[in-house]
C-alpha cells in the first residue's frame, strides 16, 4: 500500500505512518491501548466509507471502524482504521418516538435533543461515548432495567457491506444481519447511521451520595436492601474509591425514571447513614444524565475489568469491602436485572443477562509497572469471588485480553459466526472483539 494508492481510492483524509498527525489519529480513547494500524482514514461521508471498504476488499486488507475508540482492544495489527467521527447528525421525530443518528454522534448530543421532548435514548453513564459503537455492543443503559439493551431499541441500520455496497438493514429486509448488529459487535458491516426507538422520560431523579470510607459496610448493606426490592425504573450503583493521596470513600449513584418524591422514598434507607460528605441527588434533565457519575470526558491511560456476578452474599461482601483497593482506584457494583434479564423473542444477541449484578474495576495505567499491578489486584478480586463470577461478560464491557466468546451463549455465538462467514468470507471487516477469534 502506498500513499498514492490509498489516497487516490478514498474520498477523505488518509494518514499513513510517518504522516503528521498519524500517531494521534491512530490512538484509541484509552491511551494505554496500542493500535498498530497500517493507515487511518477519516471519511467525510458514506461514499468515503464505501471507498475504504472497497479498497480493502480489492487489496486483501482489513478495516476496523471506530468513531472514537472507546472499548478498543488493540487487535488492529496491519488494519485500516476507519474513523467515522465525522458522520454526525441527530434527527428526532418525536411524534414517532424515533431518532436517527450518524455514526459519529455522541450520546450527549442525542440526550440534548430528546430530553426537552420528554424522551430519552438508552444512554450509558458518559455523554462522550458514540451511540453507534455503544449500541453495536448491546449498550448497558441507566434505563436498561426498565427498557432493556440499547441495541434492542434499534429499528434500522444504514451500513456499508463488506463488498463496499451501501444498504439499509431492518428486521424485514435482512433478519440475520439485523439480529447480529443488535449487540453482536461491528464484525458484519460498517454502520454509518442508526435509527432507534425513544422512550418516555417525563421526569428523572438521580445523582450521587458520598460518605467517608468508614461507612462502607453500612452503605453496601443499604445497597443490597434497596436493590432487592427496586422497581425496574430505579438503577443503583455502589462504589468504593481510593484516589491517590486521598482518603477511602464510598458512594452510591442512582437514576430513577420518575418523580423526586417517589425516588427519595425508594432510597430512604440511604438517608439513615450518617457522615454524608455530599448528596447531589435531585431532579435532573435528561441531558444531564452524565452528571450522575461525572466521568472524565478526556482520554486517559487506564485499565479496567468487568465481571458478571450471580449474587452478593456475605462472602462476596467480605471480598468487595475488605480487599485493599490500591492500586485500583474504584470498585463498582451495578444492579442489573429487570428488562435486561427478560427473554424477548425480538431481541439481539446481547441478552438476556440473568446475573443480577455487574462488577467493574478501574485503575490507572500510567506505565507498564502500574498497569501490571492494577491487573494483578483486579485478578485478586475476581479470583476471591470464585463461583460468584459467572464467566460471561456483556460485549460492551469487554476489555483488552477478553474474547467475544465471553459475551454470548454458545448458540448465539455459533449463529454470529455463521453470519460472519456468510457475509464476510474474506475477513474484510474486523470488530474490536471479532466473533471468529
Amino acid at each position: 500500500m502506498t500513499n498514492t494508492d490509498l489516497r487516490a481510492a478514498v474520498r477523505g483524509r488518509v494518514l499513513l505512518p510517518g504522516d503528521d498527525g498519524f500517531e494521534e489519529a491512530a490512538r484509541p480513547w484509552n491511551r494505554s491501548v496500542r493500535q498498530p494500524v497500517a493507515a487511518v482514514v477519516e471519511p467525510a461521508d458514506v461514499d468515503g466509507v464505501a471507498d475504504t471498504v472497497r479498497y480493502a476488499a480489492r487489496t486483501g486488507l482489513t478495516v476496523t471502524a471506530q468513531p472514537s475508540g472507546h472499548g478498543a482492544s488493540g487487535d488492529t495489527d496491519g488494519v485500516i482504521l476507519l474513523r467515522t467521527g465525522r458522520l454526525g447528525g441527530v434527527a428526532v421525530r418525536p411524534e414517532e418516538r424515533l431518532a436517527r443518528v450518524g455514526a459519529g454522534a455522541k450520546w450527549g448530543e442525542v440526550l440534548a435533543a430528546t430530553g426537552p421532548l420528554g424522551l430519552t435514548g438508552l444512554a450509558g453513564s458518559s455523554p462522550v461515548v458514540s451511540v453507534t459503537g455503544y449500541t453495536l455492543g448491546g449498550g448497558l443503559s441507566w434505563f436498561g432495567r426498565r427498557y432493556g439493551f440499547a441495541a434492542d431499541s434499534v429499528r434500522s441500520f444504514e451500513v456499508v457491506r463488506p463488498d463496499g455496497e451501501p444498504a439499509t438493514v431492518t428486521a424485514a429486509s435482512d433478519p440475520d444481519l439485523f439480529w447480529a448488529l443488535r449487540g453482536g459487535g461491528g464484525d458484519f458491516a460498517v454502520v454509518t447511521a442508526i435509527e432507534f426507538g425513544l422512550h418516555p422520560a417525563p421526569a428523572l431523579y438521580g445523582g450521587r451520595m458520598m460518605w467517608p470510607g468508614h461507612r462502607t459496610r453500612e452503605v453496601f448493606e443499604a445497597f443490597r436492601e434497596i436493590t432487592a426490592e427496586a422497581p425496574d425504573e430505579l438503577s443503583v450503583w455502589f462504589n468504593r474509591f481510593q484516589f491517590p493521596q486521598g482518603p477511602p470513600m464510598v458512594a452510591v449513584d442512582v437514576a430513577f425514571l420518575g418523580e423526586e418524591d417517589e425516588g427519595r422514598a425508594l432510597l430512604a434507607r440511604l438517608d439513615k447513614i450518617d457522615d454524608v460528605l455530599a448528596d447531589k441527588r435531585g431532579p435532573l434533565p435528561v441531558a444531564s444524565l452524565g452528571a450522575i457519575t461525572d466521568e472524565p470526558t478526556d482520554p486517559a491511560l487506564s485499565r479496567s475489568r468487568a465481571e458478571l456476578l450471580t449474587g452478593l452474599d456475605d462472602a462476596a461482601a467480605t471480598v468487595l469491602l475488605d480487599t485493599p483497593l490500591e492500586p485500583v482506584l474504584a470498585v463498582q457494583v451495578r444492579h442489573l436485572g429487570g428488562a435486561l434479564a427478560a427473554a424477548r423473542p425480538d431481541a439481539g444477541p446481547s441478552g438476556p443477562v440473568t446475573e443480577p449484578y455487574l462488577l467493574y474495576l478501574l485503575g490507572l495505567a500510567l506505565n507498564p509497572e502500574l498497569s501490571a499491578a492494577v491487573g494483578a489486584r483486579q485478578e485478586r478480586f475476581a479470583g476471591e469471588l470464585g463461583a460468584l463470577v459467572s464467566g460471561r461478560k456483556p460485549y460492551t464491557m469487554l476489555g483488552p485480553g477478553d474474547r467475544a466468546a465471553a459475551a454470548f451463549t454458545e448458540g448465539d455465538l455459533a449463529r454470529l459466526r455463521d453470519i460472519k462467514r456468510a457475509r464476510d468470507p474474506h475477513g474484510v471487516l474486523r470488530a474490536n472483539f471479532p466473533v471468529l477469534a
